[in-house]
């Protein structure tokens, strides 16, 4: 989060205009169950379980108060809901930011649960996070919030219950306040045994190698295999970014060291352009110093709109939900959408790319580095051991590479687009573990 003081009337609930904020959050809810409704369609599924993954299994709803540094106090409404644990502990990430809704979350949650399923990492879904500017917070405040909702939520989370991760809005830094906040709740005895009570946590505090740019690198693994497939040569292809923070930087960078060459992004600061290339790295630093990609030197602003016409091979979202409408789809000159972001395109947007041919890996596939190598911090943990980071990508390469394939196997053998066939690869596994177990009692 950024270290702008906050305006002492502004208030941190309540400062924008929710209602096209709750607006676009059941319309990404409404859109999740849209494709999930397709998916469904290509599995035998119990109706048991149809009905069970229908509705999350709860909903944490805190609202809780915080001094802020002029000695005022404001309240803030915080979201923990976990929609369903049959595969394992819940997990997910907390996302701090001013359009967090909980028909968003609702769907964050659930996404969750099929992606954990998909790459066949033991957890079950959750999300959780706290509609808030952090920009607008000073460190000391941003602790301060960050605290007290980890301990409000108290024993809704817990490390083999429901492990939290970073997010949009929150890094290893909130992770570590988080995770040291459970930690003085517990018993003397047992607190150093939950430090896995949070992955995505700093080196020194027990964090793995690899967390930080593990989503960014998911997505580039994909768009390997894609590329393998498809018989496109990486080195020299043209992409694109929407969202250049940790998901859409790593990602860059780490597309760049393998030839490919970056010639546009936009984020909540504007559009850039180089036709001859971006700098990655260098990017990444002026986004850190400055707050947005705008500005950039040896950059052209360009139009938001024109952003998305920008003629390239790839194009990776990674920003927010619903980014790629009818409208955008229609624009795109990419040969593959590959989705850093959960849930960035809409069902008419989708059914725009299918009709023109423009492949697209979506999230629960693309994004899903980062779950892959919270399981492995949390195992580290659990093992009090410390993997180097060559053990970490190639194990993470290992899971990626297997479930695109079986991902592409599902999609060619039923003649359906990937996002349908990663969703149904999910729930045929979560179905099959709920006819084994049954239903208690």
């Amino acid at each position: 989060m950024s270290k702008e003081p906050e305006s002492p009337d502004i208030v941190g609930k309540g400062s924008q205009d929710t209602t096209s904020v709750d607006d676009r959050g059941l319309q990404f809810y409404k859109t999740h169950l849209a494709q999930l409704s397709d998916a469904q369609e290509q599995v035998p599924l119990k109706d048991h379980v149809r009905l069970i993954l229908s509705e999350p299994k709860n909903e944490v709803i805190v609202n809780f108060p915080v001094r802020m540094d002029n000695g005022s106090y404001e309240l803030f409404t915080g979201y923990r809901i976990q929609h369903n644990n049959i595969l394992g502990p819940y997990k997910g990430g907390m996302r701090y930011h001013h359009d967090v809704t909980l028909d968003e979350v609702k769907a964050l949650a659930a996404l969750m649960t099929y992606k954990c399923a998909l790459l066949e990492v033991p957890f079950g879904g959750a999300k959780g996070g706290i509609r808030i500017n952090g920009r607008k917070y000073t460190p000391g405040e941003q602790e301060a919030i960050t605290r007290r909702f980890t301990h409000d939520l108290g024993n809704n989370i817990g490390p083999d219950y429901d492990i939290p991760g970073p997010d949009m809005g929150t890094n290893s830094q909130t992770m570590v306040w988080m995770m040291d906040t459970y930690m003085n709740m517990q018993g003397a005895v047992d607190k150093n045994a939950k430090r896995r009570i949070v992955t995505g946590k700093s080196i020194t505090s027990g964090g793995s190698r690899g967390r930080e740019k593990a989503t960014g690198q998911g997505v580039i693994y994909c768009i390997q295999e894609w590329a393998n497939e498809r018989g496109v040569r990486l080195d020299g292809a043209e992409f694109i970014v929407q969202g250049y923070g940790n998901v859409g930087s790593n990602a860059a960078q780490i597309l760049n060291r393998l030839g490919a060459v970056l010639t546009a992004v936009q984020d909540h600061t504007g559009s850039i352009y180089n036709a001859d290339g971006l700098y990655p790295r260098k990017l990444a630093q002026w986004v850190e110093e400055n707050g947005g990609v705008a500005g950039y030197p040896g950059s052209e602003a360009i139009d938001d709109s024109a952003f998305w016409g920008v003629s390239c091979d790839i194009c990776i979202p990674a920003a927010l939900e619903l980014q790629i409408d009818a409208e955008v789809a229609q624009s795109l000159d990419c040969k593959v959408v590959a989705e850093g972001a959960n849930g960035p395109t809409t069902v008419e947007g989708a059914e725009v790319m299918r009709e023109r041919g423009i492949d697209v890996i979506p999230d629960i596939m693309a994004n899903a580095g980062g779950v892959v190598v919270s399981y492995f911090e949390w195992i580290q943990n659990k093992r009090s051991e410390t993997w180097q980071l060559q053990e970490v990508d190639s194990r993470l390469h290992m899971k990626m590479k297997r479930a695109y394939y079986e991902m592409r196997a599902f999609a060619r053998e039923h003649d359906i687009d990937n996002r349908s066939a990663a969703l149904a690869v999910a729930l045929r596994r979560i179905n099959e573990v709920y006819v084994e177990r049954g239903v208690f009692p």
